[in-house]
């Protein structure tokens, strides 16, 4: 349910739709005073953010009528953001873009309601991000982005309610509202939501989106989201859910992953996604493994902005600075990381299919032995990216289960993308991509599994239409996306025009921000339980669709490579994991090797 105000305020700092021409307008921006008379057809120059505010959206909890976000007095607890560690003046990551929080105190203007204000930024990447919420319910309108070389781009940004916009795609959730009359035990939420941006081109300003309606689309925060040249994606995994952990107190995570390219720098990307509040880490490192926790040789310690520790904030990213390391191709390292609180919930990838190590108390981030590595996981907590230093662009695989690897050799990395990657490291007919492996296991195309907030002991993470920001378009160099879902959506009951839906906006987002768009058709899963005949007949329409509607760069047919010619709805017994849902090795083997690889 929306939120709705019971009357628009006026706005203190505002800039009316006549100002590019037929009105007077009233503004104050730049440092002009209530009242100043703008002419009509007159432009104003772009100001910094900060001078456009109008709104004050953060009041403390002791003096909540000093607020008033939505205009019916409700406002969000600047002691709830401080507890998520989104403190006024910070500068947090979010999707791989860098967002400066508003350098203000509980009562002050902090936010802008948009309606063509031009804002004053600079910076060349490949989106443009802001920190947004609506009030009085979605909140959408078209603004414009201007280019140093004088040419413009036109953009669509919608901004979620902030008491009821999905809880998936937040940024951060709080636990109260504030009111005049008390606070509510009600959840608030921000987003921080792309948009794309002219390839190659120097922003010189941004105008706001013009008068979304019916509700107030509010800007706290917005930046270019700079291209991560000179970086190649080697490692990924996708956070699948938060869960209950440990606890840990005073433990060294060691994490083993399996690169795909090789490099001579390295960098890591932490992430504390779905979380409600902070996690430090103490210090890190990064090794080549030798057996089990123990290294190859001392470990290379990692820093933060020059620190040896950092804290992440609720929802929000890190990454090490770069350091020398030479990363060897298709080789498990050692990522550790010091946890000096106690940690009892962590976002994680549930199916590593690799055994990683926790140890004793202390900080063993820095030890060669491995002796200290005492006890075992499964999962992948924190640890979302290795990057290392190169010229390749990287390929997103976007899937579930199947791609995940599930019913693949524990600690062999013989899931299809590292088959893939091992490909493409023995040729040299297409460059030596980075493969990133997003596979979800039990992930749908367009239905949560997990919610996307609070703790939870469901880890089929949010959709991929939700997370394909953080997944996918936020992947550092992602040239190509593979998309090879929609089997667990029929599964459950989904109809297969409600899957194509799904599949031809997520096409349509990736080709508006320049990605490659490559679908695998749904594998046969006769003898599961949930496969029916009625299921196939939906599974077999998505694939029908996949293949005929001209949507993708270029189709991939795994539906074709698994299926037994003499029974088509069931898996090749010989690539069958006895499960009749999830290839074994060998029929992983046989998706890797079916790619050509030009149409990546």
């Amino acid at each position: 349910m929306a939120h709705r105000s019971s009357h628009r305020p006026r706005k203190e700092s505002f800039v009316r739709r006549g100002l590019w021409g037929g009105a007077v307008a009233l503004a104050l921006v730049a440092g002009m005073a209530p009242g100043t008379v703008v002419a009509a057809g007159e432009r104003l120059s772009p100001a910094p953010l900060e001078r456009l505010f109008d709104n004050r959206a953060i009041s403390d909890d002791a003096a909540p009528g000093e607020a008033d976000f939505d205009g019916a007095g409700s406002s969000l607890s600047a002691q709830d953001l401080a507890a998520a560690g989104w403190t006024p003046g910070r500068s947090l990551s979010v999707d791989a873009t860098s967002l400066r929080l508003p350098r203000t105190g509980p009562g002050e203007r902090d936010n802008v309601r948009a309606d063509g204000q031009s804002v004053q930024l600079q910076g060349r990447g490949d989106a443009l991000s802001f920190l947004v919420a609506g009030t009085g319910g979605e909140a959408s309108g078209t603004g414009r982005v201007r280019y140093r070389d004088g040419s413009s781009s036109a953009y669509r940004l919608t901004a979620p309610d902030w008491r009821a916009g999905p809880a998936a795609t937040k940024a951060v959730a709080l636990p109260h509202v504030n009111t005049a009359d008390g606070q509510l035990a009600e959840k608030a939420r921000l987003y921080v939501v792309s948009v794309p941006l002219a390839h190659g081109r120097e922003v010189s300003s941004v105008e706001l989106p013009r008068d979304p309606g019916a509700a107030d689309l509010h800007v706290f925060a917005l930046s270019v989201r700079e291209s991560a040249r000179g970086w190649t994606g080697s490692w990924s995994a996708s956070p699948a859910g938060y869960t209950a952990v440990g606890p840990w107190t005073e433990r060294t995570l060691r994490l083993v992953v399996h690169t795909s390219a090789g490099g001579p720098r390295v960098r890591i990307r932490l992430a504390n996604t779905f979380a409600s509040a902070p996690v430090r880490i103490g210090s890190a490192s990064v090794a080549v493994q030798g057996a089990g926790a123990q290294a190859r040789e001392k470990p290379v310690a990692l820093t933060f902005r020059g620190e040896s520790g950092a804290e992440i904030p609720a929802g929000a990213q890190v990454l090490s600075d770069p350091v020398d390391f030479a990363v060897p191709a298709g080789a498990n390292l050692l990522v550790s990381f010091h946890l000096p609180g106690t940690v009892s919930a962590a976002p994680v990838h549930s199916q590593a299919l690799q055994r990683s190590y926790v140890s004793e108390a202390g900080d063993h981030s820095g030890a060669a032995d491995g002796g200290a590595y005492t006890s075992t996981i499964g999962t992948w907590p924190f640890l979302t990216g290795v990057d290392v230093g190169g010229s390749a662009e990287s390929v997103v695989l976007l899937g579930d289960s199947i791609t995940d690897g599930v019913k693949s050799t524990p600690d062999a990395n013989r899931r299809w993308p590292d088959v893939l990657a091992r490909r493409l490291r023995a040729q040299d007919d297409v460059p030596r991509y980075g493969v990133l492996n997003h596979g979800i296991s039990a992930n749908r195309v367009v239905t949560d599994v997990y919610s996307g907030d609070g703790v939870s002991t469901s880890t089929g993470g949010v959709s991929a239409l939700h997370r394909l920001e953080r997944d996918v378009l936020a992947q550092t160099r992602a040239r190509t996306v593979v998309v090879f879902e929609g089997v667990n959506d029929v599964r459950w009951g989904a109809r297969a025009g409600e899957v194509t839906d799904g599949l031809r906006e997520i096409a349509r987002r990736a080709n508006e921000r320049g990605l490659r768009v490559v679908a695998a058709t749904i594998a046969p899963c006769e003898g599961e339980a949930r496969c029916t005949a009625a299921v196939d007949a939906e599974r077999q329409a998505v694939n029908e669709w996949i293949r005929t509607s001209g949507t993708y760069d270029a189709v991939l047919d795994f539906d074709a490579v698994l299926r037994d010619p003499a029974h088509p709805a069931r898996l090749l017994p010989v690539y069958d994991s006895g499960d009749h849902l999830h290839p074994g090795d060998a029929g992983l083997a046989a998706i890797g090797e079916s790619i050509d690889l030009r149409v990546l």
